[in-house]
């Protein structure tokens, strides 16, 4: 998907600008390298303590380099919350053994299920994060072309992306109408006028969609957009975004070694 402006209306809404290695890093160099990271972390056993404090050390590491502040990091992990909420009944509906933790009866493998869930899912976000608050929206889906992910994917994921903003102003407008005419829903059997607004959101973002479509089939859209600034990755770069995920990997066979 090419368009090296294609986040500048507020779609890029988590990249932290900067000049880093991180940030200079081409975009499927750094996707690749987040894939490899979190299959290693998956594949770790869940008791395998020391393996998840390496992640973190990693995680936390890369963070700095790329200068992605560790509050603002610690933030946007409230993402995580419904998982982490669901992970904190599992020691308490888990099966035999039980374990005593303050005076509460607690499933032994429960609580290694939570941990497990925990752990994982805070790093694998975590990772996710900083791939987000480096690089832009645009280079994320070049990058993805790069790897060959499918080009009508990226092609729909890049238009939805680009006309996010538009649907939600849309929307925004269709909602001040709405409250201009007195229209303060209380109740349930109330929402008519929602449900309503959103049939014709549905059908206004189908035509734009289909306006906007044969604009471009009229001006030689064959399919995908033109790649107006391709780099090839370096060696040296390849080198650096390869250290983590083979980190990564040698701790997992490491893990699975170690007793």
């Amino acid at each position: 998907m090419g368009g090296g402006h294609l986040g500048h209306a507020g779609t890029d809404g988590l990249l932290i600008p900067g000049s880093t290695v991180v940030h200079r890093a081409p975009a499927q160099l750094k996707i690749a390298a987040l894939l490899v990271f979190v299959l290693a972390v998956v594949a770790t056993p869940r008791e395998a303590v020391w393996a998840f404090a390496v992640y973190a050390v990693v995680i936390v590491g890369v963070a700095l380099v790329a200068a992605v502040p560790v509050l603002t990091l610690l933030r946007r992990l409230r993402i995580e919350v419904p998982f982490l909420g669901f992970a904190l009944f599992l020691p308490l509906l888990g099966s035999s053994p039980r374990v005593q933790v303050l005076g509460v009866s607690l499933s032994q493998p429960g609580l290694w299920a939570a941990w497990n869930i925990v752990a994982k899912g805070t790093l694998g976000v975590s990772a996710s994060i900083i791939l987000a608050a480096t690089t832009p929206v645009a280079e994320l889906l070049q990058g993805l072309e790069r790897l060959h992910l499918p080009r009508a994917l990226t092609a729909i994921a890049g238009f939805m992306v680009r006309y996010l903003d538009v649907i939600v102003g849309e929307a925004n407008r269709m909602s001040i109408a709405r409250q201009s005419r007195g229209y303060d829903p209380r109740w349930l059997w109330q929402a008519r006028a929602l449900a309503s607004s959103a049939g014709t959101l549905f059908v206004r973002s189908f035509e734009r969609g289909e306006r906007v479509h044969l604009a471009m089939a009229s001006r030689g859209y064959a399919g995908s957009m033109p790649e107006l600034h391709r780099r090839v990755a370096t060696a040296n770069e390849r080198v650096a975004a390869a250290a983590v995920p083979l980190l990564a990997v040698s701790v997992c066979v490491a893990a699975h070694l170690v007793p």
